[in-house]
């Protein structure tokens, strides 16, 4: 949340978004982070998998794939609604965008909504974190992406208010660019974690 408003609060003005990065240096930072957070988990799913190979085999069988596409579905959905609120409030069509970046949040969510009845899904098969070590890995893996995804939506609830206050404008967008950056981030990350645990048997 700190990096969400520290990139809301970061606006530059004018000519100076031409010829720029997305967003601001703070959000950059704060994607840097957690995309180098996510390659070391990675390592550890690999190294994990090397060691025992028949157990990742059979723990991806073992998952709910719908519980997965589903969540795959909702961080696809909703970053492209995010997009569209970006482009919009770009088009200079801010009501638009307003629209568009509530339709995101509503999207977003729907994803710990579905991890929650995903674990209870988990739980009635049996299936915790003591259930083997490819589960233990998923669990460790995807609760972290969770917790990432919790800074997105909380982000969003901040962003969304301050366009609610009029604070973003066709010359001035950088807080909702940035949060647009850091959600497709969580959203790229996520669309490599749904085939290492749920389709990759």
């Amino acid at each position: 949340m700190t990096t969400m408003a520290m990139a809301a609060s970061d606006a530059p003005s004018g000519a100076e978004y031409k010829e720029r990065i997305p967003g601001n240096k703070g959000i950059w930072v704060g994607i840097t982070c957690e995309f180098v957070e996510f390659v070391v988990l990675f390592v550890v799913y690999f190294v994990a998998r090397a060691h025992f190979p028949e157990s990742f085999e059979q723990g991806a069988e073992k998952l709910s794939r719908l519980s997965g596409t589903v969540i795959t579905l909702l961080m696809v959905t909703s970053s492209f609604f995010i997009a569209c609120s970006v482009a919009s409030m770009r088009a200079g069509h801010q009501r638009r965008s307003l629209y568009w970046l509530v339709a995101g949040l509503v999207m977003a969510l729907g994803y710990p909504i579905a991890k929650y009845f995903e674990i209870q899904w988990n739980l009635a098969h049996g299936i915790n974190g003591e259930s083997g070590i490819f589960f233990t890995v998923y669990y460790y893996l995807t609760f972290n992406h969770l917790v990432h995804a919790t800074w997105g939506i909380l982000g969003i609830l901040w962003v969304l208010a301050r366009h609610l206050a009029g604070g973003y404008s066709t010359d001035d967008y950088a807080g909702l660019e940035a949060l647009a950056c850091y959600w497709h981030a969580t959203d790229i990350i996520w669309l490599v974690i749904f085939p290492f645990f749920y389709v990759l048997a």
